[in-house]
């Protein structure tokens, strides 16, 4: 499973999962830091990416135009990016089951 990191979470996390998401990415690394939230989804469901973003913009588009690509939807506030590393460590196999669920587009994790 690949994530595509949005822009409001740290490109830091990309080498600190990589072992548990290999070919995982932030939109800074892709060069989609400036596109539309719409050419992004558009990447993601051409790549095969899940996205990863803290921000409801992602779940509304999975509702309303269905997935792929899936979204992780990450409740947390504002919080540090070890805390965010910890959490996808923690629900690491929630999120493999999210993943090969076909009934479920987003995840969201507190």
């Amino acid at each position: 499973m690949k994530l595509l990191l949005d822009q409001n979470i740290s490109r830091k996390l990309v080498d600190g999962l990589a072992k548990l998401f290999p070919g995982s990415s932030h939109v800074y690394l892709l060069g989609l830091h400036r596109v539309s939230d719409e050419e992004i989804w558009n990447y993601a469901r051409d790549n095969g990416f899940t996205i990863v973003t803290q921000d409801f913009d992602f779940n509304e588009r999975s509702l309303i135009h269905g997935y792929p690509p899936k979204v992780i939807w990450l409740r947390t506030g504002n919080t540090s990016t070890e805390n965010i590393k910890r959490l996808f460590i923690q629900h690491s196999q929630d999120i493999i089951l999210f993943a090969k669920d076909k009934t479920l587009g987003c995840l969201q994790i507190y």
